[in-house]
């Protein structure tokens, strides 16, 4: 064979060569590309599932703690049920101003105070124990005779066996308003977390002994709200008459999925005396 046409075949030889290593490569690549499409996929998958796993994670914490709340508020509510319930006692820490300081104990003049509640659903009468809690009456008659709670509405009721409570006194008429002021400490809270049917008693933040503004709770049901790291819930005075009106709103129930009363209870005017 001529070395010319050796030369040829060696040059074929290698052509071929080169197209095989090159298809080899290819096929390598692709694998390589397709693996890492594969590895990607599960690393976000994974990923993904964290995520989720942590905002699931996340919202249970917030579910868990809204109730808690509110059960905190509803001594106030009920227990958050009651915050600004009885436990949250009061989310009226939006519109409270640092500054501004909650009226003199001695407006209570440490004596027993009549408050005449007319509301759209009935009148009631409390009786204010200014020797037991002076803080909180000191509070209330001064709203009281500023006309604060004049036009807002009862916002929760409870109705579980263990919280029967109304919570009225905020202008926003969700649970999140009241005065610019705030007070504490607690007043008068029962030793025993047991309210009896007839107990009026201030809502609060749960855990903030501080926290105390216009909202109040009225129990038209024995009740038992366990404290909090902050205590109980400052009893400042009882029901002496309308205990019926709250039992037929009561009886009313509430809106489906919420602690809204069916029945609208505006408070019109308070006179205290």
């Amino acid at each position: 064979m001529s070395s010319k046409r050796e030369r040829e075949y060696a040059r074929r030889r290698a052509e071929k060569w080169q197209a095989h290593v090159e298809t080899a490569q290819a096929k390598e690549r692709q694998r390589r590309r397709f693996g890492g499409i594969v590895l990607a996929a599960l690393v976000l998958a994974g990923v993904a599932w964290i995520v989720w796993t942590v905002i699931g994670s996340f919202r249970d914490q917030a579910e868990l703690s809204s109730v808690m709340d509110e059960l905190n508020s509803a001594a106030a509510t009920a227990t958050d049920g009651a915050t600004d319930t009885a436990t949250d006692g009061a989310t009226d820490t939006a519109t409270a101003d640092p500054t501004a300081a909650a009226p003199d104990p001695s407006i209570a003049e440490d004596r027993t105070w009549t408050a005449t509640i007319t509301t759209s659903a009935g009148d009631l009468t409390l009786s204010l124990d200014g020797h037991a809690a002076p803080q909180a009456v000191a509070a209330f008659v001064t709203l009281a005779q500023d006309g604060f709670f004049e036009q807002t509405t009862c916002h929760r009721l409870t109705t579980a066996d263990a919280f029967k409570l109304l919570q009225c006194g905020d202008p926003n008429g969700d649970g999140t308003g009241g005065p610019d002021f705030r007070f504490g400490p607690i007043e008068n809270a029962p030793a025993d977390d047991v309210y009896p049917a007839g107990t009026v008693a201030m809502a609060r933040v749960s855990g903030d002994a501080y926290s105390m503004g216009s909202q109040f709770f009225l129990v038209y049901g024995d009740s038992t709200i366990p404290a909090d790291s902050a205590g109980g819930y400052t009893v400042l005075g009882t029901i002496t008459s309308g205990l019926d009106v709250l039992q037929q709103v009561a009886d009313a129930g509430v809106e489906d999925g919420t602690e809204t009363p069916v029945t609208k209870v505006t408070i019109e005017k308070v006179e205290v005396e």
